[in-house]
């Protein structure tokens, strides 16, 4: 029976890919610090602790499994990571994670490794234009992210190309772009943007406002959580190393997006925009290697998403509001 290792699957890409290798017939040990949070997982196996723990790893990585999919990291949305109060666990946090698991890597191996960084990587210079970002692969260097997170991403995809040319990994990196959809965090402050408006619009009255950090005109794309899974899987059952980006070229702005989940809720919803975290003016995935390496490219609209995303969360935000009996 295929084997597969999933670190990170308590999380929102993690909890999907679970079940994606599931119906694909893998056995599946899980890990996480705590059990995922919308849904029971189809694990064979679901261990819960910290992967920043190397004893810990020790337990969980004990053998050769087909496949390693590492997506643990400390992250969030604008909220909790372009405030600066969270850098130093930011970084130490998740690079400790894989440092752990690669160093695991060397002494059990796998048949391929997945690493998943994140459009976060790129330099805040080429993304200043909201009409025009530049997110090429190859435009990461030279370096300038404008986060701690994106720093410790583009050091952890250094970190395993390196183990991959030292001790012969077969490594598979990819770089998301703003993955979003059902079963994801959507209130508490690490929140994307697409789970934060839909939750803003879900509670709001309607006739009133919601507020949108700054001024609304920041551009980027969002990439459907199955589309994501597709990604994956296609770029572990390829040659191909990466880095490569994951994600949709269809690019909007902030406010058009409220707008959107606004008309997509029947509401008569107007927007404020106020000051707060909004990271870089444009971002946008360029998916010309991904297609050209892996014939890969996103086949659903971001409208689709966006109304499968809405009505879950606005059956979460039913039920949190609904009084107790």
């Amino acid at each position: 029976m295929k084997t597969a290792l999933v670190c990170g699957a308590g999380g929102f890409i993690g909890g999907h890919l679970v079940k994606r290798l599931k119906s694909e017939g893998y056995w599946i040990r899980a890990v996480d610090l705590k059990l995922h949070e919308f849904s029971t997982s189809p694990a064979d196996e679901f261990i819960i602790g910290d992967l920043r723990n190397q004893a810990f790893c020790n337990e969980i990585y004990n053998q050769n499994f087909n496949r390693v999919y590492q997506l643990a990291a400390d992250m969030g949305g604008a909220g909790y990571i372009f405030t600066g109060d969270n850098d130093a666990d930011v970084m130490y946090n998740s690079a400790m994670i894989n440092l752990n698991i690669l160093n695991l890597a060397k002494v059990h191996g796998a048949d391929a490794i997945f690493y998943s960084s994140s459009a976060c990587i790129y330099p805040e210079h080429n993304q200043l234009d909201s009409e025009n970002p530049n997110c090429a692969e190859d435009s990461a260097y030279p370096a300038n992210p404008d986060s701690e997170y994106g720093w410790e991403k583009l050091f952890s995809e250094r970190l395993y190309l390196n183990f991959s040319k030292n001790f012969n990994l077969n490594v598979k990196i990819a770089r998301f772009h703003n993955i979003f959809g059902p079963e994801g965090v959507w209130m508490g402050g690490k929140e994307k943007a697409p789970a934060a408006l839909c939750r803003k619009v879900a509670q709001a009255v309607d006739g009133s406002e919601i507020e949108i950090w700054g001024d609304g005109n920041q551009t980027r794309s969002f990439l459907i959580v199955d589309e994501c899974i597709d990604g994956i899987q296609k770029l572990m059952n390829s040659d191909f190393p990466g880095p490569v980006n994951i994600g949709s070229e269809e690019m909007i702005s902030i406010n058009q997006l409220a707008k959107l989940i606004v008309q997509i809720s029947g509401k008569n919803l107007s927007i404020r925009n106020i000051n707060g975290p909004v990271g870089v003016r444009g971002r946008n995935s360029d998916n010309t290697l991904i297609f050209q390496k892996l014939n890969w490219q996103p086949k659903s609209k971001l409208r689709d998403g966006i109304e499968q995303t809405y009505r879950w969360i606005l059956r979460q935000v039913e039920k949190k509001e609904k009084p107790s009996v």
